[in-house]
This record gives C-alpha cells, structure tokens and sequence, in this order.
C-alpha cells in the first residue's frame, strides 16, 4: 500500500469519527491518552536515577528541574503499535485536543516515536467535515509554550504531593496526600464547615395573609410597622444568634399573635401602593466547562465527572443513528463564552425558523470574565444547530441527550432577545395595636414577552432566588381600594396566620456551587474541576450527602495542619497566583525554570516549599480537635484520626473513653453529646437481638465505621503465640458473619427475625441449567442485585431479595443488561400532581414507587397506593427526605482500597522502562 498520512488522536472514538470523515487516504490511530509520564511507583524509577534524594519523583531539582519518563507497562504495546503504523506513513499529523493537555499529548508522541517523516499539528474545536478539511489546510508546528505550561503544571503538582505527603502520613495518618488544587479545595469546604459549626441559630415571626383577586390567590407578608422595617433572616449575626440590624423591629411569636388579633379586628383593610415597573431579563452567556457542571448539577443532578463523560461523548463523537459517529458538540474544555461567526450565522438562522423572527434582533457577543480564558477560544456549542434534542430522542444514551438539550437550549437562548417583564409591587395597610400602621407586601411578576426564556432559563443555586424569578401575577387593584373578607371588595382576605422562621447555616457546597467558587478564586482551570472534585471524594476527605460535599474528620486534620503550618501553601490567592504564572508560561511571557525554583527553594517573596516543610516536620504537631468537654467529669472530648479511621477519644483514651465514629458523621453535626453516647454505647458493647437457633450462637446489632450491621457471634481470638515454625502460616483472627442493615432499619428497632434474614444472604435460588452455576440475591453497592457468575443485574425493589422466585432471577439473567444510565432513564411516569407554580411527579423506580420535585426522591411506603397520594401528602414525603440522615449500604468491616497516589508528570528527559 502506498504510502499515506498518518493522524494520531487520543481516543478510539474521535479515531472512528475522524476516520469517517478522512476516509481510506488517510490511516487514523488513537494514543490511548498519554504514553508516558514521570514514574508512578518506584520499579517505574529508572536505574540511573534510583540512588538520587529525587529519583522517587522523577524530577531533577539539582539540574533545572528536568523530568524523568517513563513509558507505563500498559502503554508499550500501544507505542509499539503507533511506530508500525509509522512506518507506512507519509507524514504525521498530531489531532489530539485543543488544550494545554492536548499539546502535551502530541509533543509526547513526537518525542517517543521520533518520524523521519515531517510532523503537523492540526487544531479543530468541533469534529466535523468543515472544521476537520479547514485544519488539515492550515497545519501548524507544536505550541512548545502550551508544552512548558502543562509541564510545569505537573512537575509543580509532583513537588508539592511528594514533599507535602510524606509529612501527612508521619503526623495524621498513612496514605494520605496533598494536591496543590486540592489541599485547597478541602480547605475552602472545610471552612464552610466550621461555619456552620460555630452558627447559631435564631427565631423570628412575622404574618402571612392570604389574598384573592381576579381569581387568583397570592400572599402578602408583614414587613413594616410605622416607618420600622420587620426583622428577617439577614438582620442577625450568624455566630451568635443577636439581632445585629437595632433598626429592624423583632417580633417574637406573642408580639405577632397581638399583631394578627389587631389586624383581625381591623379589617377592613386597605391598598396604599401599586408600583408597576418595567424591565428585561436577559439570557445567560453560552456554557463554559464551569457553566455547563454547575447546571447540569442544579437541573439533572449530574457530577460534574458524569457530566464531563458525557460531553467527552458528545464531542468525540457518536452514533447518530445512521451506522455512522459524529461530533455534535464544540470542544468541552473551554473558559470562553465566544461564539465564532458561523455559529452567530448559524443560529440567528434556525432562532427565526424554529421560534419567529421576533424573537432574535441582532449577534450577541459576550465578554469572557475569565482573566486568562485557555486556548479553546469558543464556547461549548452544538456543531450543527439544526439537529434539535427531539431529533436525537432514542438515538443518543439518555445523559448525552439530557447534556446535549441543555448545550442546545443554553446556546439558542444565549442569541435570543430579551424577556419583557413587568414587576408589580402592591402595599396594604392596617392599623395594628397601639394604633400603629402595619404594612402589608406582596410582590409579582408578568411575563410580557417571553424572549429567550422560550428556549432556556437558567438555574440557581439558591431555591428561595429561583422560587422569585417565577412568574407570579397579581390581580388588578388601585390605591384606595379596600380589602375585606366578606368577597364585596377587589383584594378579599382569605387567611391570617402568624409564620415562624428560623435563620439557616450557610450551605455546604454542592460541586456547582464549589466550581462557581473556586472559578471565582481563580483557582484551577477547565480540565482540572472534575479530577479534583473526583480526587477529594475518592481519597475520603469529603462524601455526599445528597448533593452536598461533607468534610470528613480526616479533612478537618489534614486541613489544620496545612493550614497552621503551611497556611501560605493552601492560600487561596497564592494558588490562583501560581495559576496565573502558568497562564503567562502559555503565552511565552515567563520562564518556567525561574518559576518552578522560586515555589520549590524559595526567594525574598516566599520561602518555598522545600525549607517549609523542612522546618514544619520538626515543628508540626498531631492536629487534634476538640468538640468539647464532658458536662459530668469536666475531661475533653477529642476527635483523632487512627489507622482505620476517625475515632472518639475522652481524656487521653484507654478502655471504656474511645469510639470509632461512623463515616458519614458530618462534623457540623456532631455534638459532645452524640460523641459521648458513641463512648457509653461502646463501652456497654452490643445490643443482643436473640439467639440463631441454627447454631445457638448469638445475634448482635453494632455499630462500626461503615454504620450498623447485625453480627452472628463473636470474634474468635487466635491462640497465645507460640513458637513460630519455618513455613507455618500465623495464626488467623476468625471473623463472624456481618450484614449491613438496610434502610429503614434501626440499632434500636432491628429484630431478630430482620437479622436472620439479613445473616441468610446471599440467598441461592438454585442452578442455572446452562451451566449449573448458582444464581443468588443479595444487597450492593448499587442496592438489591441478582447475581450468576460473574453476571449482576439489578432488583426492582429490596422484597425481592428474599421473594424473587428461581424462574424470574433466571429470566433477568438472560436478559441483556442494561446499563444505569439507560435503567435510570426509563423510570415510569406514574402520576403528576402541580398546586400553583410547584409540580411533582411519581415514578415508578428500582426499589418501588416514590416522588420526586426533580431534586429531591422520596419512597412511597410500602402498603400505600400512589394513585391515592394527594399533592400535601407528598409534600411531607420530601420534607421528611430532605431532614432524615442518609443511610449507608457499605458492608461492615470493609475497607476502602488504599488510594493510589495521583499522578503528576512532566519533563524534557526520558527513560525506556
């Protein structure tokens, strides 16, 4: 075969779609990522440099910091691969991404394999025939400045985790380890932690009626008496508890019952204000990599990791439904909200056909806010704005469809004209005790011209903020009129009742609204959101409850010695700083060696990270946190980090004064009293449900670090040491029979009956008749599962467990799986129910039927019939799930895989493995 060009991407999806579209005169291999990196374990450390104070981080610091490759094990075959393709190739064209990363990929590729053929880079922000055929005709030479960026990047990430670590795991626990983003990102959750910590709650009242006019009903609230604004949420110190705002009046729940008596007697009332104001809401800029996580976080409930995956998806390419792949999305990793010219052309064209000419006026061009936006200068957009989500439906896997309606939506809306909107504000007056004026308010919105909100609405992080953005239309009425009960006036009164509220602790972050902050910081770039958010919960510093990030005890440690310690190192300017440096290396504007020497030895500016740590490993001390003291004995009440997780410890410990704590213990939560009872409940050892009457030994409830299980009998110790014999294997602890408890199961409420069944699983149905392997159920990760072989499917609800019959466990094993994603998608809409503005929906789930606002899901109990439940009744449902603790699944006594540590690469020099 003549010779041809050859085209090197990273994945086998953007091969395929590129290969599409290039056809047979051009050969398209995928790298696979990249192919080499600075040595992950130590038999990666190459010879020469195994015997050096740094061969363990690949990283030269004597000589200009010159990195160390390596080619992994699991990349050789693939490098091997790409030099035969070589050889039949005419030229090399490098196609990999358009981003620091992707420059690094290819730079890589030419260092290893080394053409003799000439070598191009071709940049291309969507993957398609015109962007592809206009980049082939302007191929370019590796950016060397994005290189030295990303290579910076990562020596500067080796440095700070292979110095920072070794500390952490000497003065809190092993296996931890620092991240340069990432020690920060901990830091900034954990901070909002103690805030939340150290908050303190306060009461405060006011009234609420409920009107009627022109057939609808809307609220009006107290707000002012005489000339003196009505206290509310914000007028309070949040660490103490005190009215903070002296002007604001203070009403506590007698002075609101007198104020509701007095404006009952006083009725009529009477309208002493209507102000209607004219405005526009204009649409949100197109996506950015941050935009696009944080609203598919608020709308779908997507991490931000299963976000980018599908947005990968979407840009590499995919099968469209016609046998062939292709890109549907622009370049995902960008912080531009630039829209090219065709993209401007292209969409105010399909903006007249698909919604009318009125609705678009002119290109709108939006300002980047981003200091540095990286070098995918567009924002992320369809390629083909004609190809509308109800096009794609059962084509596309339900999250790529789900992100690409937002991309779609967010993109047309960000062209569109703005909303019209009138907001109207209504005043009534009453006179209240000591013949004061009460001021009633009530405030509307009209939608006069919908504009962009046709297309897309953008979300919010704060639901009392959304609930405001509603459409809300008051009825007619003028100054004067007045305000009945009896229905003979324009506003009648409905309803009077006083309304208590209680101020709230500051949310904990969500991974939007951690993005949206650290964006804000200037800390981290496109691609680096959904690794560090990733890492955080991987490495156990943080955990999910719902779409909340809770620190962990071990963050809480980790975070106050870096921060008493090495406070500049996890400084949320100084990270920003270095992100800045970086972004001036990409531009050729600094020398990434003086960089690199200044954070690691220091300068007259800062004194560099290796004689901080020098210093901090003979000044740092175990990092302990006091809860308190113990009201009864006066001793303190410490939190430590042990080898197998956070404990309680009273006093200095020993018997009877420690406990471990369960994983999904938020520190905010967790009181001297709660930590108390974990030591007394210990220390009284487990509750006993019972005995088996299969083997007389006894049923046990406890409680460890993955939260309560049920225990068949006790430990069985291992036999005094004796002598050891050459050969002979040690003695082993012999441990009992565990089962988690599920949800909706106690330590107080568990039976015996309940434990048994839970001891009994997994539950074998018998054979399967092809093979004669056992087909069983059991609980998951993942909830209640069939299982054969190596086979798993999942079970509707957690009866079937014990109910499921032999011939339907079979039936669901021969059936072809599915996988989450499309199981997910498939939910049954069972009912809808809507009161005003708010609708709900039951669907019919994996575990049963349950209802959902779209945020929150809670079951529908057993014995209860969903066609029955009324709108009040599922409001409590989700009330209930919002304030009850998660419950875990983890099996008891299983262990988290130690973390590998991240890795960090860069370099110039390079090593054959």
């Amino acid at each position: 075969m003549a010779a041809r060009p050859l085209v090197i991407v990273e994945s086998p999806a953007k091969a395929k779609t590129l290969g599409r579209y290039l056809g047979g005169n051009y050969r398209v291999e995928a790298s696979y990522g990249h192919i080499r990196d600075l040595p992950e374990s130590a038999a990666d450390v190459p010879k020469e440099i195994k015997s050096k104070d740094w061969g363990r981080m690949g990283v030269d610091v004597d000589d200009d910091f010159t990195p160390y490759y390596v080619v992994p094990d699991d990349k050789k075959k693939q490098v091997a691969h790409l030099k035969t393709a070589l050889k039949e190739a005419s030229e090399v064209l490098l196609a990999t991404d358009p981003d620091r990363e992707g420059e690094s990929i290819s730079w890589h590729l030419a260092q290893v394999l080394k053409p003799k053929v000439p070598v191009h880079r071709i940049v291309f922000h969507e993957i398609t025939e015109e962007a592809l055929q206009e980049a082939l005709r302007h191929p370019i030479d590796v950016n060397e400045n994005l290189v030295r960026a990303q290579e910076s990047r990562r020596i500067l990430d080796r440095l700070y985790g292979y110095t920072l670590s070794p500390l952490l795991w000497k003065k809190v626990q092993t296996g931890l380890s620092a991240g340069r983003v990432q020690s920060v990102a901990v830091r900034i959750i954990v901070e909002r932690e103690e805030e939340r910590r150290a908050f303190r709650s306060s009461a405060y009242w006011d009234l609420a009626a409920t009107l009627k006019g022109d057939g609808r009903e809307f609220v009006a609230t107290l707000t002012r008496i005489d000339d003196q604004r009505v206290a509310t949420g914000k007028d309070f110190d949040p660490q103490t508890g005190e009215l903070r705002n002296k002007v604001a009046r203070l009403l506590d729940e007698a002075s609101a019952q007198r104020f509701l008596d007095a404006l009952r007697r006083n009725i009529p009332w009477k309208v002493t204000a209507v102000e209607q104001k004219p405005g526009a809401e204009r649409p949100a800029p197109p996506f950015t990599t941050s935009t696009l996580t944080q609203e598919a976080s608020r709308k779908l409930g997507f991490s931000t990791e299963r976000t980018m995956q599908g947005a990968q998806r979407l840009f590499q390419g995919v099968d469209t439904g016609n046998g062939e792949t292709e890109g549907l999305i622009s370049y995902h990793r960008t912080d531009s909200t630039t829209l090219s010219d065709r993209a401007l052309q292209e969409s105010a064209r399909v903006i007249r056909e698909m919604f009318g000419a009125e609705y678009y006026d002119a290109p709108r061009r939006y300002q980047t806010r981003v200091k540095n936006a990286q070098e995918a200068h567009e924002a992320i957009r369809p390629t083909d704005f004609q190809k509308a989500p109800s096009q794609l439906e059962g084509v596309l896997d339900p999250d790529d469809l789900k992100i690409y309606e937002l991309i779609w939506k967010r993109t047309m809306a960000s062209q569109m004209v703005d909303a019209r909107v009138l907001r109207t504000t209504i005043e009534i007056s009453a006179t209240g005790p000591e013949k004061e004026v009460s001021v009633l308010t009530a405030g509307g919105k009209a939608i006069e011209f919908a504009g962009f909100r046709r297309a897309y609405v953008e979300g919010s992080d704060d639901p009392a903020a959304e609930l405001e953005e509603q459409e809300a239309i008051l009825p007619q009425c003028q100054v004067g009129d007045l305000v009945h009960t009896d229905g003979t006036t324009p506003l009648t009164v409905l309803n009077t009742e006083p309304k208590k509220h209680e101020t709230l602790p500051p949310a904990r972050f969500t991974e939007a609204s951690l993005i949206k902050e650290l964006e804000r910081l200037g800390i981290g770039r496109p691609s680096t959101f959904a690794p560090t958010i990733a890492t955080i919960v991987r490495r156990g510093y943080v955990f999910r409850q719902g779409k909340a990030l809770v620190p962990s005890f071990t963050a809480f440690a980790v975070t106050k010695l870096l921060r008493d310690h090495f406070g500049d190192f996890v400084e949320t300017d100084f990270t920003a700083e270095m992100e800045d440096d970086l972004d001036e290396i990409s531009r050729g504007e600094r020398e990434s060696v003086a960089f690199l020497k200044q954070f690691y030895f220091g300068d007259k500016k800062h004194r560099g990270l290796l004689p901080a740590v020098t210093h901090g490993a003979e000044s740092a001390d175990y990092p302990l946190y006091v809860l308190g003291s113990d009201p009864e004995s006066g001793e303190e009440v410490r939190i430590r980090i042990g080898r197998f997780g956070p404990f309680v410890q009273v006093a200095e410990g020993g018997p009877g004064k420690t406990a471990s704590l369960p994983d999904d213990v938020a520190p905010a939560d967790l009181t001297v009293e709660k930590a108390l009872e974990l030591v007394r409940s210990k220390a009284e050892g487990p509750r006993t449900l019972g005995v088996d009457p299969a083997t007389g030994l006894n049923v046990y409830v406890m409680n460890g670090r993955f939260g309560a299980y049920v225990q068949l009998g006790e430990i069985t110790e291992p036999q005094p040491k004796t002598k050891k014999v050459k050969g002979q294997a040690a003695p082993k602890v012999e441990k009992p029979k565990r089962s988690s408890l599920q949800a909706g199961m106690t330590e107080a409420t568990v039976t015996l009956e309940e434990g048994l069944k839970l001891l009994s699983l997994p539950r074998v149905l018998g054979v399967h008749p092809d093979d004669n392997e056992p087909i069983s159920t059991n609980f998951g990760r993942f909830g209640p599962y069939v299982k054969h072989g190596d086979e798993f499917r999942s079970l509707e609800s957690d009866d079937d467990v014990f109910g499921i019959s032999f011939d339907a466990a079979l039936a669901l094993v021969r059936a072809p799986k599915q996988s989450r994603r499309r199981q997910s998608a498939q939910k049954k809409t069972l009912r809808e129910l809507e009161q005003g503005t708010t609708k709900l929906k039951v669907l019919a789930g994996r575990y049963g039927p349950y209802v959902t606002d779209g945020t929150t899901n809670a079951s529908i109990p057993k014995g209860s019939n969903p066609e029955a439940l009324t709108f009040e009744q599922a409001v409590e449902l989700l009330e209930a799930r919002r304030n009850a603790a998660p419950s875990a699944r983890r099996a008891p006594g299983r262990s988290r895989s130690a973390a590998p540590r991240a890795k960090r690469a860069g370099g110039r020099k390079a090593a054959q493995a």
